[in-house]
């Protein structure tokens, strides 16, 4: 009887350290890597002061003119529709072009699309080997150098749990995509 118990308890503690993860599909099982970066205001942002938190990650620099328009536009379009709901997750977007994209540039593109920087942070801070080893190694995502000023990048957006996991992964350019992780996020906050 003790057994069983102890069974019954462990099954409870399971599920309860899982929490709402349980009730999304999953697609990815990658820890995230540590960092401590910068942000546009000029402070510094750490992949520990994240942990405990829901957050979106993506990767998009500033003078691009393919598709970080269109994808970062998309993720202030979320966080508009989710704060409409009372939800602010954590947004980070981590420049693949920091040498430049300084944190005052990076704070006028924000600006530009009317994001809330109180739950969205652009990240710099770093040289470029870094942040491609990070897209490779953590998110398995190419980050190549391309032409003059050009970066060859994903366009994934990838939703981490509080245990600083990348849990799964969203097509940037793909609207359906992107109403599920909308579905995700109210489901898990």
């Amino acid at each position: 009887m003790a057994y069983v118990k102890v069974l019954v308890f462990l099954i409870f503690i399971f599920l309860v350290s899982c929490g709402n993860q349980a009730k999304i599909e999953m697609n990815l099982s990658e820890p995230m890597t540590e960092f401590e970066f910068i942000t546009q205001d000029e402070d510094t942002l750490s992949f520990e002061s994240l942990k405990g938190d829901w957050w979106v990650a993506n990767f998009m620099y500033t003078n691009c003119e393919a598709v970080c328009p269109i994808t970062t536009a998309r993720m202030a379009d979320i966080q508009k529709k989710l704060d409409m709901d009372g939800l602010r997750p954590r947004i980070i977007s981590f420049s693949v072009e920091p040498s430049y994209d300084t944190p005052s540039v990076l704070k006028e593109y924000a600006n530009q699309y009317d994001v809330d920087l109180e739950s969205w942070s652009f990240l710099t801070g770093y040289d470029f080997e870094t942040i491609q080893r990070i897209s490779e190694d953590t998110f398995n995502s190419v980050l190549e150098r391309g032409a003059v000023g050009q970066r060859s990048h994903g366009v994934n957006f990838y939703l981490i749990n509080p245990k600083g996991i990348i849990v799964k992964e969203y097509n940037g350019m793909n609207t359906d995509e992107l109403e599920i992780l909308m579905d995700d996020l109210r489901t898990v906050l």
